[in-house]
């Protein structure tokens, strides 16, 4: 993210390369975010008539793409040329010769998504080296949360610590599904407004009260009425709250408060790093700590991973998953 960050200010500053490759293979966020920085900011809007081409990588010949490369822009600085789906673009070894020699003038942007290029080529080397390579890395819980943070302070929106949490436990680590979110919010809510669990549950149709985020907080506190009346929460809406998700979410937690226990530095600073999640949030690990022993800890794992076989059939047994999630919280909270 960092990475995309500083890209993105380099284009602010109108400090452009010749060639772009974007890469985004487990989220693409970034990429559409790059690219159409690129796409609505190089060039106005009467120079894009002229010099602006969207291509698709399916559709493209790589000799035809680097004769467009190679032509001036007609009455602007620059031209550019975006290709999308890139990863469909057959003979990309081809496009080496113009990589030696590119056309200074033009912006070309390759954007390959869902797919990792073959870091291997020369072709791709050669623009890691001379010209801008950005690849998406690996998206933890600590990313999003602080992307999001950061999103929504640039538009004059901030957001409670708990919806933010909501969000994240209800889209995953997608940051494009969190963003059309948070967009729709920022359309409905005025600007300054610290977005709340309450908005959450009225604007996205998550329950402040029933999900995810509490039943672990639950869990995490050993208050085991709030944790069942949650789980009899999720049986009656099984579509929004499915057994496999809460039980992965639960594995994650613990392995978090194990990794707390194995800890010689339990500063706030370290902690929140060897964790993988914000300052914040650093705090309920150290209470879960302190209501689950590290043996403790390692059996609730242990419980988890049976419940998950049973869940996918494995050691096959006729209980529902209510009932696998109601007697694995007894199981685990009883310890």
């Amino acid at each position: 993210m960092e990475n995309a960050e500083a890209l993105l200010k380099r284009l602010q500053q109108r400090n452009y390369k010749p060639i772009y490759v974007l890469v985004g293979v487990e989220e693409t966020y970034f990429v559409d975010l790059i690219s159409n920085y690129i796409e609505h900011n190089v060039l106005t809007q009467e120079q894009q008539a002229f010099n602006q081409t969207i291509l698709y990588g399916k559709d493209t010949d790589v000799e035809e793409l680097i004769n467009a490369a190679k032509r001036y822009p007609m009455m602007a600085d620059h031209q550019v040329i975006i290709v999308r789906e890139a990863q469909q673009l057959k003979d990309i070894d081809k496009l080496e010769a113009y990589v030696n020699n590119p056309q200074p003038t033009t912006l070309l942007v390759l954007c390959f998504k869902h797919k990792k290029v073959d870091g291997r080529k020369k072709v791709f080397k050669d623009i890691k080296k001379k010209y801008e390579f950005y690849q998406t890395g690996k998206i933890y819980e600590n990313h999003v949360l602080k992307w999001m943070s950061s999103s929504l302070r640039n538009s004059n929106y901030s957001i409670d610590p708990k919806a933010s949490k909501m969000l994240l436990e209800f889209l995953g680590n997608n940051i494009s599904n969190i963003n059309k979110e948070l967009e729709k919010l920022k359309q409905i809510l005025p600007k300054s407004t610290t977005i709340k669990p309450e908005h959450i549950e009225e604007h996205v149709g998550i329950s402040k009260d029933y999900n995810n985020f509490e039943l672990i907080n639950a869990i995490g506190l050993k208050d085991e009425f709030k944790a069942q009346k949650i789980a009899k929460y999720f049986t009656q809406n099984p579509k929004n709250h499915p057994l496999l998700l809460s039980l992965g979410l639960m594995f994650s937690y613990f392995n978090k408060v194990l990794t707390y226990h194995a800890l010689n530095n339990k500063s706030e600073s370290n902690t929140a790093k060897a964790l993988g999640v914000p300052p914040y949030f650093v705090k309920d690990y150290i209470n879960a700590s302190k209501k689950y022993s590290m043996k403790d800890t390692t059996r609730a794992i242990e419980l988890i991973r049976e419940t998950d076989a049973q869940g996918k059939g494995i050691n096959f047994s006729q209980t529902n998953d209510t009932d696998l999630l109601r007697t694995l919280l007894v199981k685990i909270m009883r310890a």
